[in-house]
């Protein structure tokens, strides 16, 4: 029997999927509580956040929001904005870099020109000294992500890393693709509507899947961003990278901004570095739909802006 956590997580999901919610909803995107979650809708609204961050000893990456692009022209114009936001985080030295996602580049339409669109950006961020991840999508996108990841790779970008979702069954494999390039990993458990046929249906798996790739990626030489905000997987690595004799320079923690922030805070203290994922951009509602999705609890802060006047 699903769970009721289950049964609320796909309600929130399908619920991301109405064009009249979304409307509705970016409407009153104050009222719903989207800055909690959201660092503004312009770049300058994001480095005014990043910069708080960095003051407190935080690292943070930042994503301009957007997925599924549908033509070469939009897909020219995100990768163009995400130059300018490269080069704004270099200016302002910040410690931050950049997460994207290959449909907000053009995968949605055509693999070869989301390569060359990302394959600009890696090689900007390079001449800047900074970093790109390569976020992944719903589970259809997994092997042209992974493909693009190995050809940028291939062709001598090493300021580039992707992402592994510990939900999907096939993810094992795929991390043992990945770790002849001693690659830089984010773990996620994944945040999409998956059917039970490729994904694991209970957290409890999904948790066990989780700890078992990041202590695989820390054996084998990988980079490993520990995203998570569960303080029991956090413990976990913790006490694993000191019995193996991992060094903290061979891993990071990455958290969600307006998520547990006394928690990044708190680990931070302690020596390790901790990212803080910090989105920003007006087409912030599936991204907002998504954290609800992973913390259904979070629904009562938003129903709770909802009555405030």
């Amino acid at each position: 029997m699903p769970s009721l956590t289950s049964i609320s997580r796909s309600a929130i999901l399908r619920a991301a999927e109405s064009g009249r919610l979304q409307r509705f909803v970016q409407r009153h995107g104050r009222r719903f509580g989207a800055r909690r979650f959201v660092a503004g809708e312009t770049l300058d609204d994001c480095v005014a956040v990043l910069r708080r961050l960095n003051d407190a000893g935080l690292h943070a990456n930042t994503t301009l929001l957007g997925e599924a692009i549908p033509d070469a022209a939009g897909a020219a114009a995100v990768t163009a904005e995400y130059e300018r936001i490269l080069e704004r985080l270099a200016a302002e030295e910040l410690r931050a870099n950049v997460a994207l996602k290959l449909t907000h580049l053009g995968l949605s339409f055509d693999e070869e020109a989301a390569y060359a669109n990302v394959e600009r950006l890696v090689a900007r961020a390079h001449e800047l000294g900074t970093f790109v991840r390569i976020d992944m999508e719903q589970s259809e996108l997994v092997d042209p992500t992974l493909r693009i990841y190995e050809r940028l790779r291939a062709a001598g970008h090493d300021n580039v890393g992707t992402v592994l979702q510990s939900y999907l069954y096939r993810t094992p494999a795929d991390l043992e693709r990945l770790l002849p390039l001693s690659p830089n990993l984010r773990i996620v458990k994944g945040a999409y509507l998956e059917p039970p046929e490729i994904a694991h249906p209970h957290k409890a798996d999904v948790d066990r899947a989780y700890v078992e790739l990041v202590e695989r990626c820390l054996r084998e030489g990988a980079y490993v961003a520990v995203a998570t905000h569960d303080e029991t997987i956090i413990g976990l690595v913790k006490e694993f990278a000191e019995r193996e004799g991992v060094g903290r320079d061979r891993f990071e923690f990455q958290m969600l901004y307006g998520v547990r922030s006394a928690l990044q805070r708190s680990v931070a203290t302690e020596g390790y570095k901790v990212l803080v994922a910090t989105p920003f951009g007006p087409d912030w509602f599936p991204y907002l739909m998504r954290r609800l999705a992973e913390r259904p609890a979070n629904v009562g802060f938003i129903l709770r802006n909802l009555v405030r006047r």
